[in-house]
């Protein structure tokens, strides 16, 4: 059984040490998070049409073009162990609005970039800064008012990331495509679009708990506790190999089973995990426990990838992104949700979960070019890349079924 760290007696908050866990406010935060999913998981699960414009387009590699939409997630993430501990000082609205502000003018830049490194600037290191500054507050705000119901929240919240993966994709597509539009009106529209929708954020959101120190930016005395250590891990190598097919699907439908109008896919691909990140929260929470239908569901998202070796023909490609979106997308909702539970100290969950998502910046930082180079070592062929993704979600899954083992033993039937 894992061990938590004594608290500070300073950091008690006795008047609201328990959330509301429902309720208009708690359940009013969960919309505000399921939009700050829309606008920065969103746009990241897009990036695939990106991707496919920018290899066409700037005449660089797909591994370099990878690196785009990496740093962007890496950004993200990574600066998540400072937003989060900026959020619990007091400065929640400081990050929130600043990350918006951002985003948007990363966004504007991009539309008049026309360089490789123009682009890498704006829509990798700018927009990522901002998705940074709003990500891993927005979650940590949420998460703050609930307990016993935050893995059915942060599902709830996730599936903005699928709904983003719809919404920024098509729109993108069909204005890329439309003769008097055009690249540059097409990232000013993007930039539009996210204003508005974070609109609602920026006015509604309301900290639950008040400022609080949380001590140093990392809470170094995690490392000693082995639940956090193999969940950590275990994250890591999962997101190293969930993500090849949100780069990479719509340009190897274009390369290998020669279709042209590859757009279809990302939006299949993102619009079933609306299900798949809802469902398995409240399945998990209320039946199967979260840790045991993380595992499952990890399972289940490698055997996928494994099986995208075989696939040769539109309807199987069809067919295995609604799968693997569902299954995919429930493994990306899954473990945010237990990040946030990696402390029972309140006052520290912006702190962990900043750090735990710090750590897994480093994973989608690495992932696309690794998977890039891979595909372009091979000749095209794309069978490293899917081994290599697919082994890394195997190896996630050992490092979670092992964090369970912390938890539970090797009992089989308990409710974890």
């Amino acid at each position: 059984m894992r061990s938590e760290p004594k608290s500070s007696p300073i950091l008690q908050l006795p008047s609201m040490s328990k959330p509301p866990d429902g309720g208009f406010m708690a359940w009013w935060h969960v919309f505000l998070c399921h939009m700050v999913f829309f606008n920065t998981w969103g746009l990241a699960n897009s990036y695939g049409v990106f991707q496919q414009h920018y290899t066409e387009t700037l005449g660089h590699s797909a591994s370099d073009i990878g690196w785009i939409g990496g740093i962007q997630m890496f950004l993200m993430l990574f600066g998540g162990v400072f937003s989060g501990r900026a959020s619990d000082a007091g400065y929640f609205r400081h990050c929130f609005v600043t990350g918006v502000i951002m985003q948007v003018f990363g966004l504007c830049m991009a539309s008049l970039s026309t360089r490789y490194y123009e682009i890498l600037l704006s829509q990798a290191v700018c927009v990522g800064i901002g998705s940074g500054l709003v990500f891993t507050p927005g979650l940590s705000i949420m998460g703050s008012y609930f307990q016993k119901y935050r893995s059915v929240a942060v599902g709830l919240s996730a599936a903005g990331a699928a709904t983003g993966g719809m919404v920024y994709p098509a729109t993108t597509n069909a204005l890329l495509n439309h003769s008097n539009i055009g690249f540059p009106w097409t990232m000013r529209i993007l930039a539009l679009i996210m204003l508005v929708t974070h609109i609602p954020s920026v006015v509604g959101y309301r900290p639950y708990l008040p400022p609080r120190s949380t001590g140093p930016v990392v809470e170094w005395s995690a490392f000693r506790e082995w639940p956090f250590v193999f969940f950590t891990t275990s994250m890591f190598l999962n997101f190293w190999g969930l993500y090849m097919a949100f780069y990479y699907l719509g340009i190897f439908a274009r390369e290998q089973i020669h279709l042209k109008e590859s757009i279809n896919l990302l939006v299949v691909l993102n619009g079933v995990g609306v299900l798949g990140r809802s469902s398995p929260c409240f399945i998990g929470e209320r039946f199967t426990g979260i840790v045991n239908i993380t595992i499952f569901c990890s399972a289940i998202s490698a055997i996928c990838v494994y099986c995208w070796v075989a696939i040769g023909d539109l309807p199987g490609l069809y067919a295995w992104a609604v799968v693997y979106g569902i299954f995919a997308g429930a493994t990306q909702a899954l473990l945010p949700a237990l990040a946030t539970r990696q402390t029972k100290d309140i006052t520290k969950v912006g702190t962990r979960t900043g750090m735990v998502l710090t750590i897994v910046s480093f994973s989608c930082l690495t992932a696309p070019a690794i998977q890039g180079a891979l595909i372009q070592a091979c000749g095209g062929d794309y069978l490293g890349a899917q081994a290599f993704s697919a082994s890394s979600i195997v190896l996630g899954m050992m490092f979670l079924w092992l964090y369970r083992w912390c938890q539970v033993g090797l009992k089989l039937d308990v409710k974890v």
